[in-house]
């Protein structure tokens, strides 16, 4: 039977990559940069980050978290401080080394001073805020900080992805000292159950809290904490993480207090982050063969209004009726904001246009013709709807009915999302269990019990997977650790059960 015929091409079951990077295209979400492995973020994906960025912005100011800025370019004697950390992000870092520049004989521009060091253009801060903060920190009074920054990080990435993985993006990094261990835990669980609780809310993405095993921790971190997803084609991408740093961080960059006691101590330091990686996640979750979808609270717009007109003398009243209901629209409330509506009078096919914002992932689609002028009614479409069919409601039902459907909405992609995850959560005792069932073709999280990092690589190269976390609680997870249990890979007692998958 032939595929039903949808806007974007390939379909997610043909080329999920190819799928992705065109629905990102045809949403005008974003494009190619000339810039190595970077990308231009268009008004409506950066919309979408905007919204983002402010949610996420007004829950670290509720929690006590004040915004700071920090310098681009690290001293690269910053970075040697912390052996263990540069050595983790030493293969990605971009180097300026020279200043100036001068034109050559043939006409082109060349670097024209050395450096007397170079720099490094951030890939993380805690090297340049450690410094800061050592200077920041005197006593005890001074405690806790809790800063964040919003800013761009470069990451010299080999294979690039839109919004997955770019040399360059967008992100938030917290970066908070205590005067205890107990207090720098406290915070680090804190905030990964703050973007545990804002992706399900705001995105609609269900995901996995864990601690990463040792190998896949924050190159000098103590214990790195992290939200996992399930894209639709089965692969898990990191959605965010937390880091315990205990003193390490502080020892490298002489964070110290003096206590209630009178004595010098080194501090306890956090850090935690989330990037423009969730739109990815987002649109790999959500989204269909007729482009993106977008959960209500982060679209741009929640209502597009698409008058109907027929160059006649009614075009005028169609288009009055269409303001008034976008004034009544943006006077309600949905999650606590008021909706945003946008009168769409462009000059195309109302066929094409409708398209276009099927595949922007607009919530809600409205078209306003002569027959609902007449009849003081709405025709509109909730973008869920995989048939595009419209419903027509009273002007006033329409009014009382929409931050419902919003919701609706809302909720029928995170259950839906959430059905996927159960469904495509495997849980296995042994390698020949898992070997089958990759064999046929099976996707997801794998949950296996497990001894130690240096046990089965040889195994996960093979088949491409990795241990994305060790889950904290119980919930979506098909069974706790059994204490008893014998390692898949070594038969050894297992310290522990993993979930494993393949992984952006």
């Amino acid at each position: 039977m032939a595929n039903k015929k949808t806007a974007i091409t390939p379909q997610r079951s043909q080329d999920f990559a190819a799928w992705y990077q065109q629905v990102i295209m045809a949403a005008d979400l974003a494009e190619h940069s000339s810039s190595r492995g970077s990308m231009v973020i268009k008004p409506w994906g950066y919309g979408i980050w905007e919204i983002i960025q402010k949610q996420l912005d007004q829950r670290f100011k509720d929690t006590g978290h004040e915004n700071a800025y920090f310098p681009l370019l690290i001293p690269i004697k910053l970075l040697e401080k912390e052996a263990s950390h540069i050595d983790g992000f030493a293969q990605e870092c971009a180097v300026v080394t020279h200043s100036r520049l001068t034109s050559t004989q043939e006409g082109k521009l060349a670097p024209a001073s050395p450096l007397e060091e170079p720099y490094v253009v951030r890939p993380t801060s805690e090297a340049i805020i450690g410094e800061t903060y050592a200077k920041w920190v005197h006593s005890y009074r001074d405690l806790p900080i809790l800063i964040n920054q919003w800013a761009n990080v470069v990451r010299w990435e080999m294979r690039t992805r839109f919004f997955v993985r770019t040399s360059e993006f967008l992100w938030q990094e917290g970066h908070t000292v205590h005067a205890t261990a107990e207090e720098a835990q406290e915070e680090t669980t804190a905030m990964l159950s703050l973007y545990s609780d804002f992706v399900s809310d705001y995105l609609a993405i269900p995901t996995i809290s864990g601690t990463k095993t040792p190998d896949e921790r924050f190159p000098g971190a103590v214990e790195t904490y992290c939200i996992e997803a399930l894209m639709q084609d089965g692969k898990a991408l990191q959605a965010g993480t937390s880091h315990f740093l205990g003193q390490i961080f502080a020892k490298a960059y002489n964070i110290r207090f003096q206590n209630q006691q009178g004595e010098q101590q080194h501090a306890w330091t956090t850090s935690w982050g989330v990037s423009t990686r969730l739109i990815g996640g987002m649109i790999m979750t959500h989204s269909d063969d007729d482009g993106l979808v977008l959960p209500p609270k982060v679209a741009p717009k929640h209502i597009v209004i698409q008058p109907i007109l027929r160059n006649t003398n009614q075009d005028k009243d169609i288009l009055k009726y269409c303001h008034i209901l976008k004034e009544s629209l943006s006077s309600l409330h949905y999650a606590k904001e008021p909706l945003r509506v946008h009168v769409d009078q462009r000059s195309i096919r109302p066929g094409e246009k409708n398209w276009q914002h099927i595949k922007r992932g607009v919530p809600i689609r409205i078209e306003i013709g002569p027959k609902e002028l007449k009849e003081q009614t709405v025709s509109f479409a909730r973008r869920d709807n995989r048939t595009h069919t419209k419903t027509t409601l009273p002007q006033a039902a329409f009014l009382r009915a929409i931050t419902e459907e919003l919701s609706a909405l809302h909720t029928y992609l995170i259950d839906k999302a959430r059905t996927f995850l159960s469904t495509h959560l495997h849980s296995f005792h042994s390698l020949e269990e898992t070997e089958n069932f990759l064999a046929s073709g099976g996707k997801g999280f794998i949950y296996l019990p497990w001894c130690k990092d240096a046990i089965g690589h040889e195994f996960l190269a093979k088949h491409k997977l990795s241990p994305r976390c060790i889950p904290l609680k119980p919930q979506n997870i098909p069974h706790q650790h059994n204490p008893d249990a014998k390692c898949a890979f070594s038969h050894q007692k297992a310290s522990h059960s993993v979930l494993f998958a393949k992984a952006y």
